[in-house]
């Protein structure tokens, strides 16, 4: 039970009483008040239907924890430059036009807990809507100059849609395993912190072997951050605004599911599962398989992996970071990433 005491304590530390976001922001509030305020302008349109969507997109708000980390590890190498601002204006652009996006092919009507693009106008206006903030994104990345972070973009756009490719396919094979669960969120959310944290580095002049330690902080933060985001399937949460189940009415099975069949050997379960995948699963079988997951281990067992890439993204805070506001800034990063409740 040594990782439940471990993830009591990152619970239980001296951030306690405190707003884990501001301690995040501390180090960068000049910084990031002037990204706002890029992003903002580069979301704005004079007038007409297009001008109306990009509101709507622009009320959305949001925490802002991929941009936030690129200005972190800009700032920890260097300085927050005009290059580093570009370049983490494009890439949360980027982001911003794979959620619209997102939405039409998941057929979502909702989107941080107001209506998405495609529910609010139409499938046509949230995909052009879409191309429209993704080409502001590839605008804004090449005034950085930098041909490296220029292609690190391209690439990060070309590695999520083959995530979401993969993701598809994933639904209809007959494998379950952790090994493909990974191969999935590795070009998904873990590609696009990954991104920050390379970008950063970069804009920062960091040497080439910082660049790389910076890469793998970044994978392991996103692959926390999807995990935790697949145990909020498991539970009611109105500031999710997902009913329990979702991932499995969808067709997909996360990691506690997986490790729940893998250690059980339940072949009922196991037959659920494929009905899963078949997408010929009923809302009464997945109440079975969500309760069958949380009996067999499946949530303690994804803590325990989120505390374990938690540790391995520490060890960069340790050797790369000397300032102290900008460590204990990422520390309260990778704790909020852990125990966030949206």
């Amino acid at each position: 039970m040594a990782y439940i005491r471990r993830l009591f304590s990152i619970f239980v530390t001296k951030y306690q009483c405190m707003d884990y976001l501001s301690i995040i922001k501390q180090p960068i509030i000049k910084e990031l008040d002037e990204f706002v305020s890029l992003f903002n302008q580069s979301l704005t349109h004079e007038e007409g239907l297009l001008a109306s969507a990009l509101k709507h997109i622009r009320n959305r708000g949001g925490k802002r924890m991929r941009p936030m980390l690129i200005l972190l590890i800009a700032k920890n190498f260097g300085d927050v430059t005009y290059v580093a601002q570009r370049a983490a204006v494009g890439l949360e652009l980027l982001h911003t036009a794979s959620l619209v996006h997102d939405d039409v092919v998941d057929e979502s009507g909702e989107r941080r807990g107001q209506a998405s693009v495609n529910a609010t106008y139409n499938n046509k206006v949230a995909v052009l809507v879409g191309d429209y903030i993704l080409s502001t994104a590839l605008l804004n990345v090449s005034l950085t100059k930098s041909e490296s972070i220029v292609r690190d973009l391209a690439n990060l756009g070309r590695t999520l849609s083959n995530g979401e490719i993969l993701q598809l396919t994933n639904i209809s094979n007959q494998e379950i395993s952790e090994d493909v669960y990974y191969q999935v969120i590795k070009q998904k959310t873990a590609a696009l912190f990954e991104a920050c944290a390379v970008i950063g580095a970069k804009a920062g002049n960091a040497t080439s072997e910082a660049v790389e330690a910076a890469r793998l902080f970044g994978q392991n933060i996103g692959i926390i951050f999807q995990i935790r985001d697949d145990i909020f399937d498991y539970y009611d949460s109105k500031e999710i605004g997902k009913p329990t189940g979702n991932d499995m009415a969808e067709g997909k099975l996360t990691l506690p599911v997986i490790h729940a069949l893998q250690s059980a050997g339940n072949q009922p379960m196991m037959e659920l599962a494929m009905k899963v995948k078949e997408g010929t699963v009923s809302a009464d079988e997945i109440a079975h398989l969500v309760a069958f997951t949380k009996e067999n281990g499946g949530i303690e067992y994804a803590e325990k992996k989120m505390l374990e890439f938690h540790d391995a993204a520490l060890s960069f805070v340790h050797q790369y970071v000397k300032c102290d506001a900008i460590r204990q800034s990422l520390i309260a990063y990778l704790d909020f990433v852990i125990q966030r409740k949206s």
